[in-house]
């Protein structure tokens, strides 16, 4: 367990059961007031025993939470297990609401439901405080509705900043999970606004840079995220011979180390391979559109890249109190294919990381991959 500077209290643990992962950090996290907790959990949980477990150790406290594909926490990295971030009743003011059936998405109800999250939080505030706030998303990661949502909220926040992640469940593809509440969701997502007194900033960090190699995409199902061509080839094969792999041979550990970006407004954006389909189609974590121009990327240091992201943000506000961070799951992956993955849990400690691994990343208005995006929090200024 960590008490931070500002206030928040982490604490993470790998016990297997949802009653004693559960008894835990709430053993960790002790009595105290708190606004809201977040929680990022291991599938591997029965959910409804974990829900009733939290309610029961933080009775009257908004739980908002989602699995998870991996644990972030300043011990380093986590396989599986329970990570919670607890936010003080001092010094934070914490609002959430629920989105459901995202993959057929209200885009008015949501912005309605975004602006009345406002109206909440100004209610409460002695004058608006725009720039004391910041939004947090969490979204169902199979939905294959991140890019609408995402949209969605960030409108309705009018330039509040907001960062996320898009719940996971270790690489299996069969089911994410949300918490809200006390209840259970699916096909949902989780928008949670906080004003605080403390410094922040929001940021992002990513590990590649484009090639000259161009893909268009020439047939796909935008609605299933799947590319049946490249290049007016079949998807898979097209893009193994441009990597230099057998198509048989294409991995997860394929495509996190052989990234796919677009270009947007000048800059590249990342945009993942999720498997190979039996047909040689490709399923990606993003939308994919006929006729996009994709472009391979190749990879830089990661942990030379993650250092100096959070090196510029420590310098920025004066020291970094604590990060609340969604990593994506193809980074870890890349990082253990290159071996170099206990440079980054160096960073985890170092900084004070804490969230979870990823299905995908919102940054604003937009839904990436295989970056890591977060909220950093700065130490309390000196009295």
């Amino acid at each position: 367990m960590r008490e931070h500077l500002c206030g928040i209290r982490t604490a993470w643990t790998v016990v297997a059961t949802a009653a004693g992962a559960v008894a835990e950090v709430a053993a960790g996290i002790g009595p105290s007031r708190l606004s809201h907790l977040l929680v990022f959990f291991s599938p591997d949980y029965v959910v409804d025993d974990l829900s009733a477990a939290l309610k029961d150790a933080f009775p009257g406290t908004p739980i908002t939470g989602c699995t998870m594909s991996g644990g972030i926490c300043p011990a380093g990295g986590l396989e599986r297990g329970l990570v919670v971030v607890a936010f003080p009743a001092k010094g934070f003011r914490v609002v959430s609401a629920i989105l459901d059936a995202i993959d057929h998405l209200d885009v008015a109800r949501t912005a309605s439901s975004v602006r009345a999250l406002r109206r909440v939080l100004g209610a409460e505030s002695p004058e608006p405080a725009p720039s004391r706030r910041f939004a947090l998303s969490f979204i169902d990661g199979l939905a294959n509705a991140e890019e609408t949502v995402v949209s969605a909220i960030a409108w309705a926040l009018d330039g509040i900043p907001l960062v996320g992640g898009s719940a996971g469940d270790d690489l299996h593809f069969r089911e994410t999970v949300l918490l809200h509440e006390g209840a259970i969701h699916r096909r949902a997502a989780v928008v949670v606004l906080v004003e605080t007194e403390y410094p922040f900033q929001i940021f992002k960090s990513d590990h590649f840079e484009p090639t000259t190699t161009k893909f268009v995409v020439t047939a796909s199902d935008d609605e299933q995220r799947i590319v049946h061509e490249l290049n007016a080839e079949p998807a898979a094969r097209e893009y193994a011979m441009a990597v230099g792999l057998d198509p048989e041979a294409l991995t997860p550990m394929s495509f996190a180390a052989y990234p796919l970006a677009v270009k947007v407004g000048g800059e590249y954006f990342c945009r993942s391979i999720r498997r190979m389909n039996d047909d040689g189609s490709l399923s990606f974590f993003c939308a994919i559109d006929e006729g996009v121009v994709l472009t391979l990327a190749q990879p830089r240091d990661i942990v030379e890249t993650t250092r100096s992201e959070l090196a510029r943000l420590d310098a920025a506000l004066g020291g970094i109190d604590l990060i609340i961070g969604f990593d994506c799951i193809l980074r870890r992956l890349d990082a253990e294919s290159r071996q170099v993955r206990h440079g980054i849990c160096d960073l985890y400690r170092r900084y004070d990381v804490v969230g979870f691994e990823t299905y995908g990343e919102q940054y604003r208005a937009m839904h990436l991959n295989q970056t890591f995006t977060g909220i950093a929090i700065g130490r309390p200024p000196a009295p």
